[in-house]
């Protein structure tokens, strides 16, 4: 049996939100952190932007200690309802074991991103919490109707109405029904964080996957070193998100990426539905990590209801 997890209070009207930058640079990118800000005011809240969300430490949005700094800064302050990173790319795991989260516990707020923020989803999960895996400021375009679906699902997440889904039906599903905490993010980030204290204890839950940029023998070396590290063992389930642009090898794999990752996974028999739109494409949509679900899986559909 899972313990239930700290719930974040729901947004309301008058609220502040703090947008940090834990991960890579955010070169050129004023104009989305902007509509960031903009956002969250049409929808009532206040948007504070972190001290070093522009600052440049090569690959980084800053140094290790300035990005720490912000996000802390975020955690500890009682003001603050919400932290919205505001891009992912790489860095976040250089700062995880710098993190305070006492304050945080008095007053728990969501902490929302997706990718490269998986590393602070997964170490917010086991600190306890519930958090937000959506969409982050760099996704929005200027045309905000290309991206809708994230920004809706992200604001009813963020107001206490997080959206169920119905999935469309692929063959490759693995038909079955379970429950369970969802959990989970970027694929290579999940793996990254194996024989850690960052990882995560998988047991008696439901699993979601996404990647972007893999090659498939790469993703089916991460899959096989999970499933030997246990990661799969008693799972519940598995939500199979985008898997986005892919790279060719020059030998080409042979099977699709849905067959691949059923024939990792061949030995267990835990539902796997494929057609989760969330992860690094445009339809991003908001899933609460460390919430319990109900999965059901067909041929023809799948749902995914949050509780």
């Amino acid at each position: 049996m899972t313990s239930e997890l700290i719930r974040p209070p729901y947004l309301k009207k008058g609220d502040t939100v703090a947008i940090v930058a834990p991960s890579g640079i955010l070169k050129n990118r004023e104009r989305e952190v902007q509509q960031a800000v903009d956002l969250l005011k049409s929808w009532g809240l206040h948007a504070t932007v972190g001290k070093h969300v522009f600052s440049k430490a090569n690959h980084f949005a800053g140094t290790d200690a300035e990005r720490c700094e912000d996000l802390q800064k975020a955690m500890d302050d009682p003001t603050i309802s919400a932290i919205w990173c505001a891009r992912g790319g790489y860095g976040t795991v250089r700062i995880l074991d710098k993190l305070d989260y006492t304050k945080l516990k008095e007053n728990p707020k969501w902490i929302i991103g997706y990718s490269d923020i998986t590393a602070l989803h997964n170490q917010l999960h086991n600190q306890g919490f519930e958090s937000l895996h959506a969409l982050m400021c760099v996704s929005l375009t200027k045309d905000i109707s290309e991206v809708q679906e994230s920004v809706d699902t992200f604001k009813a997440a963020l107001f206490g109405k997080p959206k169920n889904y119905d999935l469309e039906g692929s063959k490759y599903n693995r038909e079955g029904e379970a429950k369970g905490q969802l959990i989970g993010g970027n694929l290579t980030m999940l793996h990254t964080m194996l024989g850690s204290d960052t990882s995560l204890d998988t047991s008696g839950k439901i699993l979601f996957i996404e990647e972007i940029g893999e090659y498939k023998y790469h993703i089916d070396r991460m899959l096989q070193s999970m499933k030997r590290a246990g990661y799969f063992e008693n799972l519940k389930g598995l939500v199979v998100g985008d898997m986005s642009k892919l790279r060719k090898n020059t030998t080409l794999w042979g099977t699709s990426i849905e067959q691949l990752i059923l024939d990792a996974l061949e030995e267990y028999d835990f539902p796997i539905a494929f057609n989760m739109p969330a992860g690094h494409e445009k339809d991003n949509r908001a899933l609460v990590l460390g919430r319990e679900v109900e999965l059901k899986v067909g041929k023809d559909k799948s749902n995914l209801h949050f509780k």
